[in-house]
Formats: C-alpha cells, structure tokens, sequence
C-alpha cells in the first residue's frame, strides 16, 4: 500500500476514534443524573430533539420565549454542539428519543 494512502487511512482512522470518544463523553454526561445540566436543560434537549422551536418548547414547558433561548444556548454549550440539529442528532443517538412514524408521512411510493 502506497505510504501516503496509509497515512491518510490513519489519519480518518484517528479522526473516527475521536469522534467516537467525544460521542461517548457527551452520552455518558447526559445519561448521569448529576450530569452538568439541569433538569429544565434536559427537558429542554428533549424537546429539542423533537423538532420543536421555541415557542412550542415554551408552551410545553411554562416558560417565557427567552429563558427558552437562553435554555437552547446553555445547553448546546455545555454539550458542544454547534446547532440544533447536532442536538436533535445527539439525542436520537443517545437513545434520548427514539423515532416515531408519522401516519400516512414518509411513506414510499406505491
């Protein structure tokens, strides 16, 4: 095997293994109960993972608009992710939410 096309297959091969290490980190912070967030964080990481904005999460759960955002900002801090898709992402692999099936949605084609 050419030098290079190893250096390169460990590099990916590094770079998967930190992946998963980070992964790890961030399921096994969640899943302790005396994990960084707070109980209304992870409510909030689960209606995230839902697909709900912050208007709905603010009905949900009682709470004024902005201490939903400021919610959704402590808690993709404290968990690192970039966005709110990383969170929904991070949640189902987590096993936080499992999916559901909508009916008559995202059926294939006869």
């Amino acid at each position: 095997m050419h030098p290079l096309l190893q250096w390169q297959l460990a590099a990916q091969r590094q770079g998967d293994l930190r992946a998963q290490a980070q992964h790890r980190s961030l399921v096994n912070s969640i899943a302790d109960p005396e994990s960084h967030l707070t109980q209304r964080e992870r409510e909030v990481l689960l209606q995230l993972a839902t697909g709900a904005s912050d208007a709905e999460i603010a009905d949900r759960l009682l709470l004024r608009k902005a201490a939903v955002r400021a919610d959704v900002g402590r808690v993709l801090g404290k968990m690192g992710l970039r966005d709110r898709v990383q969170a929904v992402v991070f949640a189902y692999e987590a096993g936080l939410v499992r999916p559901q099936r909508l009916p008559g949605r995202l059926r294939p084609p006869q």
